[in-house]
């Protein structure tokens, strides 16, 4: 190995040697040629920037996750039901609260890599004194996906596709960067009445999206005139507080 005692007093000699046989001028008692503590010197800092470069990559990978480059979940982890406990308290305070027992599962995904979940929430329906007089109502529903990425770091997935949604890559969306939530997250907003919340935190990526849409619910053919569909940008604070339950949820 480099480090041995006997390598490096080899190296040491060969070197001076080396500056002896280049010094062309008498030398006094105790005289060390200048090149031979040039060489020590180099070798010395070659050694020494090993040491830093060692101990730097090995503190990246202890603050991103295990030396097999498993990233860290943070102890996020899925149970059976992990939207079950979703309350949903922010939004339905400024919107409307969950409907009670009613949620549409899409199913769940354990592997060894991945484990992850979704839901669709739908929110209590307008009551009758709400609603337009021209048959006009509006419905909200929240969707939640939970993504815990066991073997891979999914840092530069989540960077590439923020501007991507389930309906593809659209131009015009809107991204906010969301300040003190997880290591990264994003507002998406787009025309249409969607708005989603997506954070990364370690090896998990969570999403909190709130969709509105417009029904007529009398008798007959729809009347040109709908209603305008609401300004989910008026609900920013609410899925911000709604997500930090979320995340604190799935750690207990």
């Amino acid at each position: 190995m480099i480090s041995e005692p006997e390598m490096a007093g080899e190296f040491g000699e060969a070197s001076t040697e080396h500056a002896v046989l280049l010094h062309s001028g008498p030398q006094a008692e105790g005289d060390r040629p200048p090149q031979a503590t040039r060489y020590g010197a180099k070798w010395t800092w070659a050694l020494g920037g090993a040491v830093v470069a060692s101990a730097v990559w090995g503190a990246v990978l202890f603050a991103d996750g295990s030396r097999d480059g498993a990233p860290d979940l943070r102890g996020y982890r899925l149970s059976q039901d992990p939207c079950g406990a979703v309350g949903l308290k922010s939004i339905g305070t400024a919107i409307s609260p969950r409907e009670p027992g009613t949620r549409f599962e899409a199913g769940m995904l354990r592997h060894d890599a991945l484990d992850q979940a979704q839901c669709y929430i739908p929110l209590r329906a307008e009551s009758e004194q709400q609603r337009s007089a021209k048959g006009w109502y509006v419905e909200y529903t929240v969707t939640i996906k939970v993504a815990l990425h066991k073997k891979t770091d999914p840092r530069v997935e989540f960077e590439a596709g923020r501007t991507a949604t389930d309906l593809g890559v659209d131009p015009e969306t809107e991204v906010e960067e969301v300040p003190g939530l997880g290591d990264k997250a994003y507002l998406l907003s787009s025309e249409g009445g969607e708005q989603e919340l997506r954070v990364l935190d370690g090896g998990a990526v969570l999403s909190l999206g709130l969709t509105s849409s417009v029904n007529w619910e009398d008798e007959g053919q729809a009347p040109d005139d709908a209603v305008e569909l609401p300004d989910l940008a008026a609900h920013k604070a609410a899925m911000i507080s709604d997500m930090r339950d979320l995340m604190t949820g799935l750690k207990t």
